[in-house]
């Protein structure tokens, strides 16, 4: 239910640090559509632990507000209060609506936190090493647990870290050995050394800072890890990816798949400009109506065939409709198993040949169906033969080609996910008109 301007205001003055910056973010929006001033003296408001946080929440086309509100030194405070990756994130959003003002962000920082900021952003969109925290709780080979234990609760005494669930035992080279869990430590007695408890066996699993996230997402999820230690070329340890910028990417990419299938652009959908995001929606259905064209060009080829028995321009939809919603089922799948890491070139086959079977299977069983409804409906048990033949060949098809097309666009480096949609139902309406209107012609007339 959506608050009232006194009710928001009372809401904000109420918050303290233990309020979740995406409560507090939503609040805001709230009040932003109410009053944009009104919400940036709020967030101005926001105490210091907490502005930065909620900044990231905010959609993106905030940021542009917030970087002309707030000085550099501002933001550069602000950007001081967070954790690595957070302060990364925080510059990059920086960066997208003014590099000048994100580089004198970067200038406003100490020597130490600006270096290692500068790394971070320099990695790619979509690398490993852009989502990675610098902090994280590290013993050395020849370290006793006790002593790293002490370590540990002054660096939490400091807010120096949060979020610990591991120790990641390295040599004094910052070699990564592996990662044992702060719960097995517990039983542990302080003199125990690191190099005995490598000797028992530890989790060796990394990735490496250039990897691609979206396979360091299924690394986690296939070893059930919800932090993840990140090394350089030379196996070094240099930070880990935390479980809130897995979740994150996981949720982004599922966003992404299902706007790119229904042919809508995610970070165009996040715009405030009706224009923006009226323009790339008109650019899919621009090639659909192109699409459409030829399939009804399919149609006018029978023309005189549909003129001289109308009950084909009655059945007409029901074939290109089964074959639009079988494709679109092998589609999905097969588009969100490719995503999964599940699918690859060798599999390819064994995926068409699955689908077509499911195809054939469904495609004769609905097709005895409609046969027989055609049949009784119009009379004509030839009809019935017809729409029945029509119907397999179209399930076929869209089995077929529902599997293909995403595979075919993934071997040309192209997002399965965008266009297939819009190929498939080219493909099934074209195949589903032309069986049917040209075995009509053949057999009925």
């Amino acid at each position: 239910m959506k608050l009232s301007l006194q009710e928001l205001l009372e809401t904000l003055q109420n918050i303290d640090e233990n309020t979740h910056p995406f409560d507090i973010a939503e609040l805001l929006l709230e009040l932003r559509e109410y009053d944009e001033k009104l919400y940036l003296e709020e967030l101005e408001k926001i105490p210091q632990e907490l502005q930065a946080l909620v900044m990231i929440e905010l959609p993106r086309h905030c940021h542009e507000e917030i970087v002309e509100h707030f000085t550099p030194d501002e933001l550069a405070g602000l950007t001081n209060t967070l954790d690595t990756d957070d302060a990364a994130e925080l510059i990059r959003n920086i960066e997208e609506v003014d590099e000048d003002v994100a580089e004198e962000v970067l200038q406003s920082l100490p020597n130490e936190d600006r270096e290692n900021l500068e790394t971070l952003i320099s990695y790619g969109e979509y690398e490993a090493g852009a989502y990675m925290q610098t902090e994280l709780f590290s013993a050395f080979l020849d370290e006793r647990v006790g002593e790293s234990i002490l370590r540990l609760k002054e660096l939490k005494a400091k807010k120096e870290l949060d979020s610990v669930y591991q120790v990641y035992v390295i040599t004094r080279e910052r070699d990564f050995l592996g990662s044992i869990a702060l719960e097995d430590l517990i039983l542990l007695g302080p003199n125990v050394y690191y190099s005995e408890l490598i000797k028992e066996g530890v989790n060796r699993v990394s990735v490496n800072a250039l990897d691609d996230i979206h396979d360091v997402v299924e690394i986690a999820s296939n070893y059930d890890m919800g932090v993840i230690p990140v090394v350089d070329a030379r196996g070094k340890l240099v930070g880990r990816i935390t479980s809130d910028d897995i979740y994150d990417i996981i949720e982004e990419r599922d966003t992404e798949q299902l706007y790119n299938l229904a042919g809508v652009n995610d970070e165009a959908e996040q715009e405030e400009s009706l224009f923006h995001i009226g323009k790339y929606r008109a650019y899919w259905l621009g090639i659909n109506l192109f699409t459409a064209i030829a399939a009804s060009v399919v149609i006018g080829l029978f023309d005189t065939t549909i003129q001289s028995l109308v009950a084909l321009a009655v059945l007409m939809p029901i074939v290109a409709s089964m074959g639009g919603n079988a494709g679109t089922q092998t589609l999905t799948v097969t588009v969100r198993q490719m995503a999964l890491g599940e699918i690859n070139s060798d599999d390819a086959k064994k995926t068409i040949k699955k689908e077509v079977y499911l195809s054939l299977m469904n495609g004769m069983i609905f097709a005895l169906i409609m046969g027989l409804i055609a049949w009784a409906w119009f009379k004509m048990p030839l009809l019935g033969v017809v729409i029945a033949m029509s119907m397999v060949i179209n399930l076929l098809s869209a089995g077929f080609f529902g599997s293909v097309i995403p595979l075919v666009l993934q071997k040309a480096d192209i997002d399965p996910a965008v266009g297939s949609s819009v190929l498939l139902t080219t493909v099934t309406d074209i195949v589903g008109f032309f069986s049917f209107l040209g075995l009509a012609t053949i057999i009925l007339l």
